[in-house]
């Protein structure tokens, strides 16, 4: 779990454009970050798994 300072911190502009990055916006993770769906891959895969994500299925073959 993200520190609540780092979340806030991360939301605000910055004062440059290059500084920004993006964070999960469920669990504010920085990394592993999937800017289709505005989520870090651990979020991605509990939801998907669950059917919560539409249009996402599990792949098989």
């Amino acid at each position: 779990m993200a520190k609540k300072s780092l979340i806030i911190k991360a939301a605000r502009d910055p004062k440059y454009s290059t500084r920004k990055y993006n964070r999960c916006q469920l669990c504010g993770r920085p990394k592993g970050y999937l800017r289709k769906f505005k989520m870090c891959r651990l979020c991605f895969r509990k939801y998907a798994s669950e059917g919560l994500l539409p249009g996402v299925t599990k792949s098989s073959w």
